[in-house]
């Protein structure tokens, strides 16, 4: 690709209807724009459409990305679509919320640093204050918000103040060991991923792999997902999961656990700064 190519990424979903795919593709065209990639998707019981496309535009014949959206209303409007059309270098900004393990939040800003992850760090949230030094070593604010059950409203409020102070566009609860209210799950609906630990049978409560041990379980796992207010049942967007047998101790299956949990964060993080997840009821669509 020429070095001053402007790339983009159109995201679209609405009610199935002849047509939408020329129109899209025609678009592109009429900009004499080059697609490099384009996916798309019927729900044939939900009667919906989805469809990405990733397109580029010669530097001399890029209109800009006002000008972009502004072209492709009329088109959306009369498909009756919901859509969005984004500079594809866009790095969003994001926040990180973390308790007292330290993995996930480590891992997500590992491959932040080391450019696996095209978004923008605006800080580390946390209700416990153990994960500061990390935050100082890679020069990020950090946020200390206790919480207790008298002070959850206020410690609620303080955090969405947060988020928008820093325009942060995407929350990341790397093991954030706090239940949101129902409140702030509606507030952040499609905006905060959540990574848990997922067992086949699910075991719930304290010292998850000791239970998992105790029942000789054959899979272990992890479950990244958009929160709501159903406690960890929120529409999936990665899962991983390791086959073990009876010669391994909590210990080991903690050990286990804990890179399920990362490598799940990490693909569910990418695939949505990358815009490739879209929410279809309870469940996802996703484009790789």
């Amino acid at each position: 690709m020429p070095l001053n190519d402007a790339r983009y990424i159109l995201t679209a979903t609405g009610p199935s209807a002849q047509g939408q795919v020329a129109v899209i593709t025609a678009f592109i065209n009429n900009l004499e724009g080059y697609v490099e990639e384009f996916n798309q998707f019927d729900d044939v019981e939900e009667e919906s459409f989805f469809a990405r496309a990733c397109f580029r535009i010669k530097a001399a014949a890029n209109p800009g990305c006002a000008e972009l959206i502004e072209a492709f209303t009329k088109t959306a409007t009369r498909f009756f679509m919901e859509w969005s059309i984004t500079d594809a270098d866009h790095r969003p900004r994001v926040l990180i919320f973390g308790s007292r393990l330290d993995h996930c939040v480590r891992d997500i800003l590992y491959r932040w640093r080391s450019g696996e992850l095209n978004m923008d760090v605006m800080g580390l949230v946390s209700n416990h204050e153990n994960l500061a030094p990390i935050a100082a070593e890679h020069g990020i604010p950090y946020f200390f918000l206790p919480v207790t059950d008298a002070s959850r409203s206020q410690q609620e409020t303080r955090l969405m103040e947060i988020v928008c102070e820093t325009e942060s566009e995407l929350l990341i609860l790397a093991r954030y060991m706090q239940v949101l209210s129902d409140s702030l799950c509606e507030q952040l609906l499609g905006r905060a991923i959540n990574i848990h630990h997922s067992f086949l049978p699910g075991f719930k409560g304290a010292r998850p792999y000791h239970q998992a041990y105790k029942r000789g379980v054959k899979v272990i796992g992890a479950t990244a997902h958009y929160i709501t207010t159903d406690l960890d049942e929120g529409p999936i967007i990665d899962q991983v999961v390791e086959r073990v047998d009876h010669s391994l101790t909590p210990v080991k299956l903690e050990s286990l656990g804990r890179n399920c949990e990362c490598v799940a964060l990490h693909r569910a993080v990418k695939l949505h700064i990358e815009r490739r997840v879209f929410l279809n009821g309870m469940r996802t669509v996703i484009f790789v």
